[in-house]
This record gives structure tokens, sequence and C-alpha cells, in this order.
């Protein structure tokens, strides 16, 4: 089920191993890693999971320091006896141990190298680090619950003894584990809940120890899906009914696995549940059965078939590059020569500063912002190809954002999302503009909204969040803000590049582009050869259909498309009929149409 994880496992033993305690990755290619395939019952991960033990470092301080950061890893039960094993006899009831769903780690990212003093009798170590959030029994990553920027603690030797070798003395009150670690040693897995009108599926990301046998895997999703969402996703989705519970561990016997639960006995509840579990397992294959209270209820035959038979999204399988140029929406050229048509009429298609266009069934919605009299406006249409009739705004701004619209909404009223002077702003197919709460504080500068429509990201006073978002008669509902960690400042942009991912502008240093995770645990450099501030940024997210995503943006006033990241040319630009003579300017504002 789980082959390939034994070199994910290896590898990051050898990052841990050799690399600087910062953990700052070097330049890495983006990309959408799947799961491996499915295994037959009875095997069994072993150790691979495991973390090394006290002595693995043979007393080296710096491989000691990281081992330690390691400990805590793996199943929850067993995380304070790891742990506990690194630290001095006489400081064990400094860290106070917890059982069951109380079990949480400290998850940090380290910001510099550790700092490790050597002392005749001691060696004093100080780790600088972000708070990154709280790892739980149920594999979900909780907000930080400190805001501590630094921890110290001791390392001594302990002569005489049996074991000898370095211990932990004063340690951290908290099982602390390192963002190296927790991609070393646990599984990222997307469950799925549907959305309060059950129409959509919406993921929801969890961790599983890799020292968690194969045979365990089936139950320990349908536990995550009968203990429901994870807390920040909770105002968007709905979970099962009220006292769903596995009975006993799933089972799989010669291809088929058999999950009995304790639930209400009603058939179309078990149609959804069968679609979540197709998709929360898209490393298990064949037959599975559900059993409510040990009677047969829904047979899935085939579950790769029924994920065929029931995709999360429906995006066509790809999208259309397009940008602003000489003040209007044209298509970029791709590398098969596709001619494509502007999918917006002439003439509601000039004045263009920039825009965001969806496809929503057999309709195109595009939101175009443009300029006159020295303000800005947003022009809103929907309807078939060309769209021509398109509603204006009740009033100019100094500034609006790249529009981006909502695929919550595809089989309701239209809705989208906007920036305009600083604050976030619902717009429908009227252009009306209603303010949206996201109870943060400070300007708010960019917003993106998931493939889903369930989930957004937003900077806003200087620090970048994720929300769930729920359509309403008029207007949209966000549960509260949860802050992501980044190492990123001055961010400029965002938008989703995957289900569990987002791309960032900022500075590291200098302007760069990240990949950070949903949860803030992933912060990797895409690429910082930009020498400015990225002032507009769009991407395609991949999906379960689409398992590579794309990106472009704009810095001082040039554009750029992956991968890898190079200029776009004038010479791209699809302009009908043909400009003539010497173009003027440079293509701008790039965004997909999907």
């Amino acid at each position: 089920m789980r082959r390939h994880l034994l070199a994910v496992v290896l590898g990051g033993a050898l990052l841990l191993a050799g690399t600087a305690g910062c953990g700052i990755p070097a330049n890495t290619e983006v990309r959408v890693e799947g799961a491996g395939p499915a295994a037959e019952a009875g095997s069994t991960s072993g150790i691979r999971g495991e973390p090394p033990n006290r002595s693995a470092s043979g007393g080296e301080p710096e491989q000691f320091v990281k081992n330690f950061l390691s400990a805590a890893a793996g199943e929850p039960d067993g995380a304070y006896q790891r742990v506990r094993q690194f630290i001095t006899p006489e400081d064990h009831d400094r860290l106070q141990v917890k059982e069951g769903s109380e079990v949480a780690l400290t998850v940090v990212r380290l910001t510099e190298a550790p700092v490790i003093v050597n002392d005749p009798n001691k060696t004093d170590v100080t780790l600088k680090v972000q708070q990154v959030g709280q790892l739980r029994a149920d594999g979900t990553l909780a907000p930080p619950e400190t805001s501590t920027t630094s921890y110290t603690f001791e390392l001594r030797t302990q002569e005489g003894r049996a074991n000898a070798g370095l211990f932990v003395a004063n340690p951290p009150n908290v099982l602390l584990l390192s963002v190296d670690a927790l991609e070393a040693y646990y599984q990222s897995r997307t469950i799925y809940f549907w959305n309060s009108g059950r129409t959509r599926l919406v993921p929801d990301q969890r961790y599983l120890p890799l020292a968690v046998p194969d045979e365990r895997l089936v139950s320990e999703v349908v536990k995550w899906l009968t203990a429901g969402p994870s807390p920040w996703l909770r105002s968007a989705v709905t979970g099962l009914p009220d006292g769903t519970r596995l009975i006993n561990n799933a089972t799989r016997t010669e291809g088929r696995w058999e999950v009995d639960l304790e639930m209400p006995d009603e058939k179309v509840r078990l149609e959804q549940l069968a679609t979540q579990l197709a998709w929360s397992l898209p490393d298990v294959d064949g037959q599975l059965e559900i059993k409510i209270r040990t009677q047969p209820r829904k047979d899935i035959p085939d579950l790769e078939a029924h994920r065929q038979a029931n995709p999360v999204y429906r995006v066509g399988g790809g999208f259309q590059r397009f940008c602003v140029y000489e003040g209007a929406v044209h298509p970029l050229s791709d590398a098969a020569g596709t001619i494509v048509t502007v999918p917006v009429a002439a003439e509601e298609n000039r004045n263009v500063v920039t825009a965001g266009l969806s496809r929503a069934e057999d309709q195109i919605r595009a939101a175009l912002v443009v300029t006159e009299a020295g303000r800005q406006w947003l022009s809103v249409g929907a309807g078939l190809d060309p769209v021509a009739v398109f509603h204006r705004s009740a009033k100019g701004y100094g500034t609006i954002g790249r529009p981006v619209w909502l695929r919550s909404t595809d089989r309701g009223e239209p809705a989208g999302l906007v920036v305009a002077d600083g604050a976030l702003y619902r717009f429908d197919a009227q252009a009306q503009l209603t303010p949206v709460s996201l109870g943060v504080s400070g300007t708010v500068t960019a917003v993106a909204a998931s493939l889903d429509g369930h989930r957004i990201a937003v900077i806003a006073g200087g620090g970048l969040y994720v929300a769930a978002l729920s359509p309403t008669e008029g207007g949209v509902t966000l549960g509260p803000a949860r802050r992501l960690p980044t190492r990123l400042t001055g961010l400029s942009a965002v938008d989703w590049y995957g289900e569990d991912k987002l791309l960032l502008a900022g500075e590291v240093g200098r302007p760069a582009v990240y990949e950070v995770s949903v949860d803030g645990t992933r912060d990797t450099r895409v690429e910082d050869k930009i020498g400015a501030r990225v002032t507009h940024l769009a991407a395609y997210p991949a999906n379960t259909e689409v398992p590579r995503g794309a990106a472009m943006y704009e810095a001082n006033g040039v554009a750029y498309g992956s991968a890898p990241f190079e200029r776009i040319q004038p010479e791209q630009v699809q302009v009908s009929p043909p400009s003539t003579g010497t173009r003027a300017g440079n293509p701008t504002a790039p965004f997909f149409l999907y």
C-alpha cells in the first residue's frame, strides 16, 4: 500500500543527518507526489517509521539535537516514552505525560542552526524557532499554543552508567518536533468532507505516522472521518451523523476491504460516505464494503472506478493562459500553437488593468478591473462565450486587485471576492460589492480562492491567513481566520497551487516566490531570481484530475510564466487582428482560465 514510503523515510533520515539545523531547503522543482500502491493484508511497516533512538548519534552533539527533535515522531501513545529516553532520569518529571487525545507535539521550524556551546561539565543548547502548530493525536495540525521563539537545554553525559552517552538536562516541557522530522516520519494525507449543501467535497489535511502498519490505514482514515473535520473547516463542511463510529478495525481479505460502522442506515448518507472513502483512500484499490452493525449495506465493487465516476473536481483537464496587453485581455500562445479567442466582447474589453475569468459549466464568468477618469471600477459579466453584457460597480476605487470567482457557487448565483482600497469585498453578477469581515486587523492586500470554493487565502496586516467559506444568500460567511507561519516577509501576492498548498510572494532577503502548505509546515523556495517585488501572482492548482500546477507572476511591469520561470514576451500574445508595427509595452497581469 505504501511501499514508496520507505524511500521517503530513508531520504528524510539522510536530510536530517546531512543538512544544517535551520532546515532551509535548497532551490527545488515544484512537484506533486502521489500515493503508493496498495499492499496486501498482513503486511507490516516494521520499524521503517521509527525515529533514531538516543544512542544513534554516537555522542555527536549536533546529530543528537536533531535526533531529539525527531524523538516524538510516530504513534502518539509512545511519544512521551520515546522522548523521555533522551532525558536524564532526574528530569523526567519536568515533562508532564499526557495520554490519548491529549497528546500533542509542538511542531517548530528552526530559524537558524542550533547554537551549541561546549563546557567541561555540560553542553548548552539554544534553539531559535518559529512556532508552526500543534500536531494532535487525530492527525490534525492545530495552531500554535505559544509564541515562544527559543528553547534552551543542556546536554550531559552519564558516566558510569551501562547506557552512557548524551542526555538532555533541563528539557523543554513540551514534545518538540521539527518540520524536517514531520516530513521524514509522517505521510501527509488528504481526506474529504461534504460541504454544508452536500454538493461538493472539501479537502482536509491530516498526518499519518509512517510507523502505522499498512493494514491499519483504512481504519485510521475512517476514524478521522467519523471524528469530524479540522476545527478551522467546521463552518464550511458537514461531518458524518452524530454517533457514527468504527465498530472494529477495517479488515481485508483477498483484496476486499470491509468497514463496519455504527451509524444511521440512510441510503443517501451511505452513498456520500462511499465517495468520501474512495477519495480519502486514493492509494487503495479493489472492493470495499460498508456494513452497519455487521450487516452489509453498501458495496463499492471497484474503488478506482468509483473515483472516476465521481470526480472531486470538473476542470476539463487543463487551462488557458491570458494576460492584459495594450489595455485589453488577450490569450497567450502555448507550445502547441493553439488559437484561443477572448471570451469577452470586444466593446467591453478595453481600459483593462487586471481580470479574472472562470468557467461554470457552459458559461464564462468575467470580472474586469477597468480605468476611467483616474479611478478603477469592477466590470462583471456572465454568459455564453463571448460575454457581452457587463455591469459596473456603483463607485470607483483608487486600487482594485485581481478579482477571483468562487467555484462553490457554480450552481447558484455567481459570486467572487476582490480587494479594493485595502478591504475585502464580495461581488455578484451585477458588480455589487459587499464588505466581507475577515476578523483580522490591518490592510487586506490579496485574496485567493481554492478550487473547491470553500477555502480562501488572504494577506492582511502583513500576515498570511486561510479561512473556510460558506456561500449564503446574498453574501458569504467566513470561519475564523487562521494565520500561517512563513519565513517570508513583505508579503505581496498569493494563490492556490494545489489542494493543500499555496504560492506566496514576498521576501527572504530578496524578492521570492515560495510554495507554502495550507498549514504552514512546508515552506519551499520556488523562484528567487526576480529582482523586484511581485505585484501580481496567478496559479493553476494541481488537483485530482491534473497532477501538476502552473504559475505566472508580474514584477516591475514584466510578466513571467513557469516552468521554469521565463519572461513572457510580447510575441507570445495572440492579438486578433494582429497589431501592425512595433508593439508597445509588455504583457501584464497574467492569469489562467479554467
